[in-house]
């Protein structure tokens, strides 16, 4: 039997699933996906604010927790651990088979670090640790502090998945720190076989703050703009997947290679559709490729899973899409401004869900207690 995952694993992409929650787990539904293809998980605040509020799948653990005397941030780490650790189990079979090339489980720093490098290096390193699994990443913002902790990561032997990312400036950045990471990691004797990383290239957002521009600037009517509508976010990420074989198959890399290293995958998150004039798998279609992670929501997952195509697209109209770029420049839409905005809205509602999930947790924990 074979489905759309599968065919796009033989096209050398995995497919991961961008949620988790605890009763997902223990129904058996994780492992349901694991066996149609899916190799890997990611979370976020977002993701266990939504999952610990929005269930009651976390009840006694909350009362248990605060019956123990623990705040709401010691206990939504051990909630997240726990989960992260389970999901990291169900999925050691597909690492053990790839031989550590995929079946990874990623947990977020506290992103109120992400503008401090050595805080960020000290939670990721605490993390990993607590984690306590060989299938774990850590997820790091590629933010101007994050990157250089990406460095010190992979020196130390810390898998990361390096997360909010959308310029290809510092998706550059990114690549190159990994890389010395791995030169650190080699020189102190560490395997750099045993390293892994991912450079998450968020997609969708992008389609949306451009699109808004164009269609402030009267792009429905404007034979100039109007085909522009939904391009940026695809040319965006094949030009990334450019720059990744570029070094990745260059000589910087050969070295590293020859040791046993792995190359930093580009694994494209933000992939449903945002806008619901473009096809519910319009973007996982488009970025198929050699290499390369999509991670899902459930909804993306599905509708893949009933109606997409696989196929390599991820380096056709390479050429395209560095005009897209270009006529969007010409028009006044400056790519750069586009990205940091993108990475500043993307820091801010992470935190703004993280703050929101303790407070909230904190309430839910005294309505638990009053109610039994």
């Amino acid at each position: 039997m074979t489905n759309a995952i599968l065919q796009t694993n033989r096209l050398g992409q995995s497919v991961w699933l961008d949620n988790i929650r605890r009763g997902m787990i223990g129904s058996g539904e994780l492992q349901r996906l694991i066996s149609l293809g899916v190799s890997g998980i990611t979370s976020n605040p977002t993701i266990f604010e939504k999952a610990i509020l929005g269930s009651s799948d976390y009840d006694d653990a909350l009362l248990r927790y605060a019956g123990e005397g623990m705040g709401p941030e010691e206990t939504y780490e051990a909630l997240a651990i726990e989960d992260i650790r389970s999901a990291a189990d169900l999925l050691r079979a597909r690492y053990d088979r790839s031989d550590g090339a995929d079946g990874y489980a990623s947990l977020e720093v506290n992103p109120h670090l992400a503008n401090d490098t050595e805080a960020t290096i000290s939670e990721a390193n605490r993390l990993f640790e607590a984690l306590d699994r060989p299938n774990v990443m850590v997820k790091v913002p590629a933010t101007p502090q994050g990157t250089p902790a990406v460095h010190s990561l992979i020196g130390s032997g810390v898998n990361v998945n390096v997360t909010l990312l959308f310029s290809l400036d510092a998706y550059r950045d990114v690549r190159h720190a990994y890389m010395a990471g791995l030169d650190d990691l080699a020189w102190s004797g560490g395997g750099v076989s045993e390293a892994a990383s991912v450079a998450s290239f968020f997609v969708s957002r992008v389609d949306t703050v451009v699109d808004g521009r164009i269609e402030d600037r009267g792009g429905d009517g404007d034979r100039t703009l109007a085909p522009l509508l939904g391009k940026a976010a695809i040319a965006n990420a094949k030009l990334a997947y450019r720059d990744f074989r570029d070094d990745f198959d260059g000589e910087r890399f050969a070295g590293l290679r020859e040791r046993g290293a792995r190359v930093q995958r580009p694994l494209w998150a933000s992939t449903s559709t945002k806008n619901p004039d473009y096809g519910s798998v319009m973007y996982p279609e488009a970025l198929i490729g050699p290499d390369t992670v999509n991670t899902m929501p459930d909804a993306t997952l599905a509708a893949f899973l009933e109606q997409g195509a696989a196929a390599r697209t991820i380096d056709r109209q390479v050429d395209e899409a560095e005009k897209t770029l270009t006529e969007l420049e010409a028009a006044g839409i400056n790519m750069a401004e586009v990205t940091d905005r993108l990475l500043a809205d993307g820091l801010r509602l992470f935190a703004e869900s993280y703050d929101g999930l303790l407070e909230n947790i904190e309430e839910k924990s005294k309505l638990l207690a009053k109610s039994r």
